[in-house]
């Protein structure tokens, strides 16, 4: 029995292992587009919140209406979007990357809130004395004060990485060949659903399991005082 689906027969344990190679090659393909989407909305909600806390409202309020749009509009408008509008102009992109840069983009949004509450707990002291040794802006947000909000926010951060993997079935719908995609199509052939998707299940089990030990761990030893810069 496995997740409370009894495998009655000998066979479904050889079909599971049969295609198990093959799903195991759709789960690079998800952890892939995890990694590469969490980068893209890790760097990006970076951007967004510097620009949000700009004191100029010429900078800000653009980065915060850009920002709202995204959190206010789905995940698969995006991703049909950049995948179906924008080689009208001229922009082809693979679907992968497609796919995976409208991940980053979706959470993106959601990362710079995250990054904005950790930039505000910083003492606003600590700029104040780095505006009296002259120090730059662009030095001091840098080097001072995000080196100390990134470890209060790991937890937060962690969360979006386990929540982009389990989006990444939504890239299906523009033929990326990702874990789930890859058990509905060996369901499609072999017109059995139950064994490929409850691996699935079983893989993306585990691999949220994983990242959130990994996260956690992380969270355990960075200091909380703030990364120190040598």
């Amino acid at each position: 029995m496995l997740f409370g689906i009894e495998w009655n027969t000998a066979n479904d344990w050889v079909f599971a292992w049969s295609i198990l190679p093959i799903l195991l090659r759709g789960l690079i393909v998800t952890v892939q587009a995890t990694l590469l989407g969490f980068v893209v909305g890790a760097v990006l909600g970076l951007i967004l919140a510097a620009l949000k806390s700009a004191r100029l409202k010429l900078i800000a309020w653009p980065a915060a209406v850009f920002t709202e749009f995204l959190r206010d509009t789905p995940l698969l408008v995006q991703l049909f979007f950049l995948y179906y509008v924008l080689p009208e102009y001229g922009l082809v992109l693979p679907a992968f990357l497609t796919g995976a840069l409208a991940l980053g983009v979706q959470y993106s949004a959601y990362m710079s809130e995250v990054y904005r509450a950790g930039l505000e707990s910083i003492t606003h002291g600590q700029t104040e004395a780095a505006r009296a040794l002259d120090i730059s802006p662009l030095r001091t947000f840098a080097v001072i004060i995000l080196p100390q909000a990134i470890p209060r926010i790991i937890p937060a951060l962690g969360n979006y990485l386990v929540s982009i993997m389990k989006d990444v079935p939504v890239l299906s719908v523009v033929s990326v060949l990702e874990m789930l995609n890859v058990a509905r199509i060996i369901g499609d052939r072999t017109f059995n659903y139950m064994v490929p998707l409850t691996l699935v299940g079983l893989l993306y089990l585990i691999m949220t399991l994983l990242a959130a030990f990994l996260v956690r761990h992380l969270d355990e030893k960075l200091p909380k005082q703030g990364i120190p810069l040598r």
